[in-house]
This record gives C-alpha cells, sequence and structure tokens, in this order.
C-alpha cells in the first residue's frame, strides 16, 4: 500500500514538474528553429538542415540533461533549489575569504537582477510567437496579432491575485498534451525525410561548425533558444524534488523536443519556404487553429511559471537583504510558497507590454532574447565550481573537468548572443543594470544605516544596570522591543522610558535575523538569554525560504510561555526616517534612492506577522 502510495505521489509531482518547470522550454519550439534560417545568412540544404538539428539536439543534451540534471541540480541547499540558493551555498563554502565571498555575492546578486530581465522578455515572446500563428491562418489577422498578444498577457498579469493553487493540476495536464502533441506532429515529416535522424551523431554538429565556423557562430545565439528556461529544473528542485523532474525530462520533454525540431528541418527540406513559420506550417490546415489557441495556452502557463518564479525570488531576495520589504499575499491556504506581490506583479506587467510594443514581433523578441540568460547560465556554472571545490572538497582537476566543459559551452552561446546587443539585446541588459543598481543601493544603504546606528548605539546590559538603579514605574504585561543589533538599547525603548516614563513587567528585547540557508528548523529558530529582573535578549532566525512569523516563533520558548500571553503583550518598533546627507560614504543621489526605498517599504509588522491590535510604532530621523 505505502509502494503504491508512493508511486502515486511521485506520478502526481512528475505531472506538475512537466506544467511547471518545462513551460517555457517547452515553447521555444515555436520559435527557436525558425531564427536560424530567418537571418538568410544560411542556405536550406540537407548539410546544413543536418547540422543544425545536430547543434539543437546536443545543445539540449550538454546543457540540459548533463550540466542540470547530472551536476547542477546535486547543489541542492536543504533540498531547495534557484540561483539564490546556490549562491547561498557558494558563499557559505568560501566564508572563510571575505574578499572572494563578495566578489561571489555581486555576481549572484547580478545574476538575480538578469532574471528578473528575462522575467520580461519570457512572457512578451512567448504569447508573441504564439499569437503569431493567426499569420499562417489568414494573413488579414496581422493587424491583430498586437493587440490579441496585449489582451491575453493583461488578462494572465491581472489573474496574478488570485494565485493559481487550483490551476496546478490543469497546467501539467495541458503541458503534457502540449508535449504529446507536438512530439506526434513532428513525426510524420521525419517518416518522409528519415535522413534527419542522422543529426543525432555529434559529428554533424562538429562538421557544420568546422566548415561554416562564422556562420556558426552568429547562429549558436539562434540555437541556445531552445534551452531558456532549463535554468527551471534547479530553481523549482525544492517544489517538485529532483526525480520527478528528471524523470518528466527523460521520459517525455526531452523525446517529444526532439520529435518536433527533427520535424520541423524535415518540413523544411521538403520546402525551404516553410522555414519562415516551420512550426505552424507542419500542422495539417485543420490543425493550424486549434493549434493557435493550444500555444497561446501553453506559453500563457509557461509565463504562469516564470511569474511564479520571480514572486518566489523576489520574497528570497527580500529576506537576504537585497530588497525592502513588500507587501507579500498568499494565495493558497495549503501551499506556503504560492504567493502574490503585487509591485512585482505590476512592474513585470509594465516590463512586458513595453517590449511587446517596443519589438512588435517575435522575431525582434529573439534578438533581445538570449544575453541575461546565457549570462545567467555563465554565472551559475561559475557558483558551481566554488561549491564543489570548497563546499564538497573535490580535488581541483576533478572540480575543474566537471565545471570547464560547460563554462566554455556557456561563454561561446554568450558569446554569439553578444552579437545582438545592438539589435535589442541592450533591453534585458538595462533593465538588469538597473536592477542590480537597486539591490546594491538598499544593501550598502543598510550597511551604512546599521553602521550610523552602532555609532550611537548604547550597550543595552549596562542601560538596564542604570535605569534599576532608579527604577521607573512597572505595568503589567510584556513588551517586545525590536532591534536590529542585539545586545544594544532599541530606539523604541528609549522612546518609551522618555514619554510614558514606565517599563513592562517583563520585557523582550527582539532581535531578528535572516540567514543563508532556506530553512530553519522550528526547534532552532530562537535562542533566549535571561538579563534578570524580568528582561530577556531574544534571538529569531530564519532563513530565506521561510515565513517571518515572530509571534509563532516565540511561542516555542518554553522559558516565555509564561509572560507571552497574547491579550497583554504589545510590540515596540522603530519607525526611521533616513534622511540623506552630502559627503557622506554613498553618493548623494544613491542615499536618496535609499531614503525613497526606506520610505517606501512595507510595515515591518505585516512582514513580521505581528497583531495589528498589538503593535507600537515610534519614530525618529537618521542621517547617513
Amino acid at each position: 500500500m505505502a509502494h503504491s502510495s508512493t508511486k502515486s505521489s511521485l506520478a502526481a509531482l512528475t505531472l506538475g514538474a512537466i506544467g511547471v518547470v518545462y513551460g517555457d522550454i517547452g515553447t521555444s519550439p515555436l520559435y527557436a528553429f525558425k531564427e536560424v534560417f530567418v537571418s538568410g545568412h544560411l542556405d536550406v540544404n540537407e548539410s546544413n538542415v543536418t547540422g543544425i538539428l545536430s547543434l539543437f539536439f546536443w545543445t539540449l543534451t550538454v546543457i540540459v540533461s548533463l550540466k542540470y540534471v547530472a551536476l547542477i541540480m546535486r547543489a541542492d541547499n536543504h533540498g531547495e533549489g534557484g540561483l539564490m540558493a546556490l549562491l547561498a551555498l557558494a558563499s557559505h563554502s568560501v566564508q572563510d575569504n571575505p574578499r572572494l565571498r563578495a566578489i561571489l555575492m555581486t555576481l549572484g546578486v547580478f545574476g538575480v537582477a538578469l532574471f528578473f530581465g528575462d522575467g520580461v522578455i519570457t512572457p512578451a515572446i512567448s504569447v508573441l510567437s504564439a499569437v503569431e500563428g493567426l499569420e499562417v491562418v489568414t494573413p488579414k489577422a496581422v493587424p491583430y496579432i498586437l493587440p490579441i498578444t496585449l489582451a491575453v498577457l493583461l488578462a494572465l498579469f491581472v489573474a496574478q491575485k488570485w494565485g493559481t493553487a487550483r490551476l496546478g493540476s490543469f497546467f501539467g495536464v495541458a503541458m503534457a498534451f502540449w508535449f504529446v502533441f507536438i512530439g506526434i506532429a513532428g513525426v510524420p515529416h521525419i517518416l518522409k525525410h528519415p535522413e534527419v535522424l542522422a543529426a543525432l551523431s555529434p559529428h554533424h554538429a562538429i562538421l557544420f561548425t568546422w566548415e561554416h565556423y562564422q556562420i556558426a557562430f552568429i547562429t549558436l545565439g539562434a540555437v541556445f533558444l531552445c534551452v531558456t528556461g532549463a535554468e527551471a529544473l534547479y530553481a523549482d528542485m525544492g517544489h517538485f524534488g529532483a526525480k520527478p523532474i528528471q524523470l518528466a525530462w527523460f521520459a517525455l520533454v526531452m523525446p517529444c523536443l526532439t520529435l518536433n525540431y527533427f520535424g520541423q528541418g524535415a518540413l523544411v527540406l521538403a520546402d525551404p519556404g516553410a522555414a519562415e513559420n516551420p512550426f505552424f506550417r507542419m500542422m495539417p490546415a485543420w490543425a493550424t487553429m486549434p493549434m493557435v489557441v493550444l500555444a497561446t495556452l501553453a506559453t500563457v502557463i509557461a509565463s504562469q511559471a516564470l511569474i511564479s518564479g520571480a514572486f518566489s525570488a523576489t520574497k528570497q531576495t527580500i529576506q537576504l537583504g537585497y530588497l525592502p520589504r513588500l507587501a507579500i499575499l498568499h494565495t493558497s491556504e495549503q501551499e506556503s510558497g504560492q504567493i502574490y506581490i503585487p509591485a512585482v506583479n505590476w512592474a513585470l506587467l509594465a516590463g512586458v507590454v513595453l517590449a511587446v510594443t517596443t519589438f512588435r514581433t517575435s522575431s525582434a523578441l529573439a534578438a533581445a532574447y538570449g544575453i541575461s540568460v546565457s549570462l545567467v547560465m555563465v554565472i551559475t556554472t561559475v557558483l558551481s565550481f566554488f561549491v564543489i571545490r570548497y563546499g564538497w572538497k573535490l580535488s581541483l582537476p576533478l572540480c575543474i573537468a566537471a565545471t570547464s566543459i560547460f563554462l566554455l559551452v556557456d561563454l561561446s552561446f554568450f558569446a554569439s548572443n553578444l552579437l545582438k546587443f545592438a539589435d535589442g539585446g541592450w533591453f534585458p541588459v538595462l533593465m538588469a543594470m538597473a536592477l542590480y543598481l537597486v539591490l546594491a543601493t538598499w544593501k550598502d544603504g543598510r550597511r551604512l544605516l546599521a553602521q550610523r546606528l552602532r555609532v550611537d548605539s548604547i550597550d543595552l546590559p549596562a542601560f538596564l544596570e542604570a535605569v534599576f538603579a532608579a527604577p521607573p514605574t512597572r505595568v503589567d504585561g510584556t513588551a517586545v522591543f525590536l532591534s536590529a543589533s542585539p545586545g544594544t538599547v532599541p530606539s523604541a525603548l528609549l522612546h518609551n522610558l522618555k514619554h510614558n516614563k514606565a517599563l513592562h513587567a517583563n520585557n523582550l528585547f527582539l532581535t531578528v535575523q535572516n540567514q543563508d540557508v532556506p530553512r530553519i528548523p522550528l526547534s532552532e529558530k530562537i535562542q533566549v538569554e535571561s538579563l534578570g529582573r524580568g528582561c530577556w535578549n531574544v534571538r529569531l532566525l530564519f532563513g530565506f525560504m521561510d515565513e517571518p512569523d515572530v509571534p509563532r516563533a516565540l511561542a516555542q520558548a518554553t522559558e516565555l510561555r509564561s509572560v507571552l500571553d497574547p491579550m497583554t503583550t504589545s510590540y515596540f518598533l522603530s519607525r526611521d526616517i533616513v534622511v540623506p546627507t552630502f559627503g557622506r560614504a554613498m553618493a548623494l543621489w544613491r542615499q536618496k534612492l535609499f531614503s525613497q526605498m526606506h520610505r517606501s517599504a512595507s510595515a515591518a509588522a505585516d512582514f513580521l506577522k505581528l497583531p495589528n491590535n498589538a503593535v507600537v510604532e515610534l519614530g525618529s530621523k537618521i542621517e547617513m
């Protein structure tokens, strides 16, 4: 019975992985193969088509099957994956080398910024390429392609606030149907031109690259489009586990993608004019319109997965201290990971609309696509080297052998994609640089603010000795004072004593700290130190995947249960106003940006799940 339950769970997780993990890479056949020939640099003949198909097949094999499945997915951070989890692992592995750790943190955070740039391009190119299938149905549809695309995208982003809990299983079934359909669609064309199967041999890719090295270098940027979305295998590992993701890839996704790409190649051999849009041209006339609808649905699902990933990445980035607190809404009572962040949602929508209206066609967007994703893959490979060398303690020759081939492949694709910089590649890079500047400004600003507060800080034990030498009036109940630095006097306590001239019977001096691991076990979240006379120092630890819930975490401390009555407990917070000051360590314009972000951050009480009717906020001004 247990064995049957395990198999059922594996099947459900595998189906879920098909719907969420493989949406992006699964819709690449809509535009990847046609972009190789759309530039006109390459003649359509058997040698060239076989070489290109071999490049497609072995790119999928090397980057997805070998790099991500065989290597990167082994670097799990307590079961979690993704660039933030890998960054935490890498930085922890070299923690004895602060300079190297700082370099890796900078590299990783820039990779996160690039991921958000990808989050703008992916929905735009995916949905637009699907709707462009209407051109095959009738040329009269051309004027309506952009409005339909924008309407679909608007509906997608507006629907985010309702969450995707009810749609999860539907996504899996729909994408499984999509993969089966696109795989079957390629079979008749392969049967008519079975010579394309020769592309399974890597020597055709090598031969094509050797004979046409200049054109091959240019076309690598288009070939790379077949693996956009591959990083989702690692990013979503925490949701599904490695085995379901691997099973879905080898049993369904990889075979169906191969059949479709080879089918497109066979069609182009039979009809070179079909290279204009081989995906839709390979369909029977009666199936074109249903396929446009199915393709649009598939691209919406692919976009949904990336948007959900952007919400999760944002939450992790906040927890690691690179973004201010943002309003985070939960869309499922069962799954804590299903969240909605309004600010991120509308920012992504604005970027997507800008991308669609600026580039207007999927071919133009393909020029913008690739640079950010290929650079993320380079960063992933670099970080993985430090994990396996310093974290796993493997020998240097083995580490170099395990990562150098992947790094060479990644750098080749990145270099090829750089050729598209002037044609649109600047768009996601510019967005990534702007976002990185925001992330770095927030991190640097918080560091400088903490330094400023430490200069003016007062030692807590010494302060309490002075207070209790001539004690103020003690009132019933418990006060929880939140402090940024443990062992120092919270400014909220100073304000409370100054204005109310009273001290509660029980006082907790609480510091909330985020760690560079995904989750902290509930039993290890809290550290309590008694200061005597009804006072305690308390530290709460949260991982970057944890939900910061202060009352729930405090309830785990047995020594505090007698004093933490929800009806008599109040939470005191300091609401600081940052005042930019000329001539400080950070440029004035960055200080102003930090001040604005600090002012716009959501309330700490909401972020920490404090009860609204028990929170007291006391404000103060701080010069940077």
